[in-house]
């Protein structure tokens, strides 16, 4: 290795990523409850959307402007910053804040500031019902929708995120992935999750598919039933889901610690338990209950530790 890649490699950590809220009450969003909504006419529908899409947008800002001023290059969007822009009204009303869409998404851009989704548990595109994989296209299409408004581009880098849905329908997935729409494809990318679609079993179908693989340890090593995040197989797999970005230094990966226990799915509070492979990743959403404060603390106290690493192996 050359002594610019070297120094390139020393000073390089990954970004730590910021996901939907804050544990303070400073970045917080609006929702509305589909009984609640249904309950008014079309025209108070549209209006109170009008309002809690406006504040929300607002309030998206807010967030910006949070990870901005905590050096934070990473924001998950929550999947309900638009409730109901999915129907044909809240559609009509979305488009109403196009150009304010525009100046918030190129704000973002400007400040290096990588935005991302993750839609809900019902977006499952490996579903034996037709109507599920409809709906979930359906809810697919408004997120794109809204990446696009952002001005974000139409890869991985503005990436939508899901899981693999439902088992034993690996075939089925891909074949629904490759006839997606490209606002939709292109920024696609599969997860691996505790039960239903182990770290092979997602790989497999990003590499057939042609999208990128998000790694989440955590995940990983529940579905393993492994008692280390050092587990060798952890590092592999890792490796291998970096084979399948077209742009490596995009990679993202998950990491959340159990809160009772190594293998309790239930999110801890904070990061105390990082793997070691991850060292070398780009770009780590931060999956805890206190949120910024976990990604602080990781900063105090895990990225020091791999300046010292990277410090005593280049000298």
């Amino acid at each position: 290795m050359s002594n610019n890649n070297q120094q390139k490699k020393f000073q390089s950590q990954p970004h730590l990523g910021l996901v939907c809220i804050t544990a303070s009450k400073q970045v917080r969003y609006r929702t509305i409850t589909r009984k609640r909504l249904l309950q008014m006419t079309p025209k108070e529908q549209a209006e109170r959307l009008l309002g809690l899409y406006r504040e929300n947008l607002e309030r998206l800002n807010l967030a910006i402007d949070f990870c901005l001023a905590n050096s934070i290059n990473l924001y998950r969007m929550t999947s309900g910053l638009f409730p109901f822009a999915d129907t044909e009204i809240g559609a009509e009303v979305l488009n109403q804040f196009a150009d304010k869409l525009q100046v918030t998404g190129s704000r973002a851009t400007e400040n290096n500031l990588r935005l991302v989704l993750h839609p809900d548990q019902f977006v499952v595109l490996s579903s034996d019902r037709q109507q599920v994989i409809e709906n979930s296209i359906k809810i697919l299409t408004m997120h794109a929708r809204i990446m696009d408004l952002l001005g974000q581009p139409r890869s991985p880098w503005a990436l939508l995120n899901i899981h693999g849905g439902k088992s034993d329908r690996a075939e089925k997935l891909i074949e629904t992935i490759r006839s997606l729409p490209d606002p939709i494809r292109l920024r696609l990318t599969l997860e691996n999750d505790e039960y239903a679609y182990s770290s092979e079993d997602i790989l497999a179908v990003c590499r057939q598919a042609g999208i990128p693989m998000v790694f989440d340890a955590h995940h990983h090593v529940i579905n393993q039933k492994l008692d280390s995040y050092e587990h060798e197989s952890v590092g592999e797999m890792l490796a291998a889901a970096q084979t399948t970005w077209t742009n490596r230094e995009h990679q993202l990966v998950h990491i959340s610690n159990g809160k009772e226990s190594f293998g309790d799915p239930r999110h801890s509070d904070l990061i105390t338990n990082m793997p070691s492979s991850y060292r070398d990743v780009p770009w780590i959403e931060v999956e805890a209950k206190l949120k910024e404060e976990a990604i602080f603390k990781l900063r105090q106290e895990w990225l020091p530790k791999l300046s010292i690493k990277s410090w005593l192996q280049f000298n």
